[in-house]
């Protein structure tokens, strides 16, 4: 069902109508469910105005999931989410770090891979040409390293 939800825009903060539309669930249940998921704690400024963040809004849109899709109650939602909370601890604790995005990492540096200086002629962050060009390719370097090292620790 989560498929279905828009796509969660680069924005700092949200309001509660854009969180609402963002996780296809009314205002007041998402300040009810405020009360009943302590992880829950949206930013309050000026009027009591809640402001949610982008983690939040994740953890709205899983909870939705557990609620609505997997059909557990409040309460199994609720030690669900401690457990998870928990397990994402431990790995952490472990050493262990999550590689979302490595494939698109890998994507991006083929293109990065097979340019030449002079397709980037034309860019403004470019101008110093190959110092820049050689100092991304270094950078790429590093976090390829960086990743087979914490994929090696598995």
């Amino acid at each position: 069902m989560e498929k279905s939800l828009p796509a969660i825009p680069a924005k700092r903060y949200f309001t509660i109508g854009e969180v609402s539309d963002l996780c296809g669930v009314k205002p007041h249940v998402l300040r009810y469910w405020e009360q009943e998921f302590t992880q829950l704690r949206p930013m309050k400024r000026r009027g009591n105005r809640r402001y949610y963040q982008h983690h939040e809004v994740l953890m709205i849109r899983r909870i939705r999931d557990l609620l609505y899709d997997q059909g557990f109650t409040i309460s199994g939602a609720r030690n669900k989410l401690q457990e998870l909370v928990q397990v994402e601890r431990d790995r952490r604790r472990a050493g262990e770090v999550m590689l979302d995005g490595v494939e698109v990492i890998e994507v991006e540096d083929s293109r990065l891979e097979d340019s030449r200086l002079d397709d980037f002629e034309d860019s403004a962050p470019l101008q110093d040409g190959g110092a820049m060009f050689e100092q991304l390719l270094q950078v790429r370097r590093e976090l390829f390293e960086i990743r087979d090292l914490l994929s090696a620790g598995h």
